[in-house]
């Protein structure tokens, strides 16, 4: 067998080794759950009023089978995907804004800064009032709750770049607009992708919170009419939905962005749990000159 293909083997084995510990930690989870609610289980923790995970299983498989489940997923992937969107774009060109000039940091930093803790979903009346339609204020309350982790993490992470590099580009005859593409963005991009993974959490959370105040169809509609007829299990039905949702969205954010930065150096993690740096195989691919043991290069002795 061949060097690589070992190394690939040796890849797959604990790469299969941790999608089946998670599988079992989910499966285990699941038990405990079934467990709990199918015995009635009520110490501290009221487990008799919960579903089992067979009655939220029965439900589920219910609503796929309907129209309507498949309306609400699609209503609410369209208005988490419009307003995050937006604000990832918005959110982006504003951190960089505020952190490359001074004058808009004057102007548009203590606005942003009063604005910024208030939490989103706060602001439903205030789109109830402003808006026209239901449809276009659910839409501004997720571009809300992305807007902000979007922006501040790319103010911080703008604000870290190393000036040599920047030195570097006017030495060159660059100028503000090469600095920007080949320094600023692509120096950003890690943090712009942490504040990214943040906000479609966040946005999920408030879409769900808006359509159960002001919305028709969606997933947050559909979970708090189930809570208001006493259809727990429908409730979870909601549950288990949205958390696949922001997993799925989420890792699809992960995933876009490790792409996007795959000139970074990756760590792994060996056996004693010790975090090793990936090599990079063009780098260890150059034989290495003799040295002494002063470490001078034989052929620089004189």
């Amino acid at each position: 067998m061949s060097g690589k293909a070992r190394a690939s083997r040796g890849r797959g084995v604990p790469r299969l080794g941790r999608y089946a510990l998670r599988a079992a930690s989910l499966a285990v989870a699941l038990g405990v759950w079934q467990l709990l609610t199918s015995l009635d289980i009520d110490l501290w923790l009221r487990f008799s009023q919960f579903p089992t995970v067979a009655d939220v299983a029965r439900t589920f498989a219910d609503r796929l089978s309907g129209p309507d489940y498949w309306t609400d997923l699609t209503d609410s992937l369209t208005r988490i995907l419009t307003g995050f969107l937006l604000a990832a774009v918005l959110g982006v060109a504003a951190g960089v804004l505020v952190a490359r000039s001074r004058l808009a940091e004057d102007l548009l930093g203590p606005v942003l800064e009063v604005v910024r803790p208030i939490p989103a979903i706060a602001l439903v009346p205030v789109a109830i009032l402003l808006f026209p339609s239901n449809e276009q204020g659910i839409v501004f309350i997720t571009f809300t709750a992305a807007f902000f982790p979007v922006l501040v993490s790319t103010r911080h992470a703008v604000r870290a770049l190393t000036p040599g590099w920047e030195e570097a580009v006017l030495t060159m005859g660059g100028g503000r607009w090469r600095i920007l593409a080949s320094v600023v963005l692509p120096g950003a991009l890690p943090g712009i992708f942490g504040g990214l993974s943040v906000g479609i959490g966040v946005s999920w959370i408030c879409v769900i919170s808006a359509e159960m105040i002001s919305g028709q169809y969606g997933v947050g509609y559909r979970t708090w009419q189930d809570y208001t007829v006493v259809n727990y299990a429908g409730v979870f039905v909601g549950m288990v939905t949205i958390g696949v949702l922001g997993w799925l969205t989420s890792t699809a954010v992960e995933l876009l962005g490790r792409r996007l930065t795959r000139w970074l150096p990756r760590t792994s993690y060996v056996a004693a749990g010790r975090p090793a740096r990936r090599v990079n195989r063009a780098a260890a691919a150059v034989p290495m000159r003799p040295t002494t043991q002063e470490g001078v290069p034989h052929d620089q002795l004189v």
